[in-house]
């Protein structure tokens, strides 16, 4: 099993993007890693770190590849008692519903007994050009959280 789990959700492929790079940062500071690109939950263990990162897609909404992930979540209701997860979203302030799919994942993760671990991030793609580098930065923070 990996130290850390990514989750990404992407529907353009910026938050995969972004998931990559913070786990080459998270390899570079000695984690070992795994990625899933819009899992189904039986593919995801169900305890140790999670690290979930979710572009906002439509008014608020999950991309297409992680719908099925939430539906999971919410039909089966496993106990996540055993995982903590950081948060990272992208999205455009431009909608009211900014980054509103990686707020929906936090709360439901939440609900099933997962402790976020650190403050969730939330990267405005209208202010960032390259939304690696603001992850980058929350990621080495996050880091510090996990020691």
């Amino acid at each position: 099993m990996s130290d850390i789990t990514l989750i990404s959700g992407s529907t353009l492929g910026s938050a995969e993007y972004v998931a990559e790079h913070v786990a080459e940062k998270l390899e570079e500071a000695g984690f070992s890693t795994q990625m899933f690109h819009g899992p189904e939950l039986y593919e995801v263990p169900q305890e140790g770190i999670w690290l979930v990162v979710c572009s906002t897609h439509g008014a608020g909404e999950l991309p297409d590849n992680l719908q099925p992930f939430m539906e999971q979540l919410e039909d089966g209701q496993p106990d996540l008692s055993k995982v903590r997860f950081g948060a990272l979203g992208l999205g455009s302030s431009e909608y009211d519903t900014f980054c509103g799919a990686i707020s929906l994942l936090d709360q439901k993760l939440t609900s099933l007994g997962a402790k976020r671990i650190g403050d969730r991030l939330e990267i405005d793609v209208t202010q960032h050009e390259i939304p690696e580098d603001p992850a980058e930065v929350w990621v080495i923070n996050w880091i510090n959280l996990l020691k």
